[in-house]
């Protein structure tokens, strides 16, 4: 319970950072040379509604090449996902966490840019339109 509340926390300090403009994102990566995707990213995101949200992104290797975890920490969930990269682009499927506030999935969809940015789609199952998402990877 202490882990889920310490997410949680996290994500809504975080959120604040979503209010700030974004910094202009670098070209695409053309599809033979993506940069490392592996880190901890900020988001900033509009969910369908258009509500703005904030929080992180975190990637880690997957069990097979170019297959990727993914574990989002945003306002009001926790949410984990498997994506595979193809190219530049990266989709997944995703879905909320056992025991935080949300009973939520959907899937995701990502541009990878030359600088190691991602920039796409996120949608929730049974909801019509996506939200966007751009996230910046986090100093290593």
């Amino acid at each position: 319970m202490k882990r889920i509340f310490l997410f949680v926390l996290i994500a809504l300090s975080l959120t604040a950072c979503a209010r700030n403009k974004p910094a202009p994102l670098g070209a695409d990566a053309p599809a033979d040379n993506v940069p490392d995707i592996v880190g901890s990213y900020a988001l900033n995101a509009l969910d369908p509604t258009g509500e703005q949200y904030g929080g992180t992104l975190t990637i880690s290797a997957g069990a097979a090449p170019n297959e990727y975890h993914l574990q989002w920490l945003v306002s009001g969930g926790i949410h984990e996902g498997t994506g595979v990269l193809e190219g530049n682009q990266l989709t997944a499927a995703w879905h909320s966490v056992q025991g935080t506030d949300q009973d939520v999935s959907g899937s995701a969809s990502y541009i990878v840019t030359v600088n190691g940015e991602l920039y796409g789609t996120r949608t929730i199952d049974g909801v019509e339109k996506p939200g966007t998402e751009t996230a910046y990877p986090n100093p290593k």
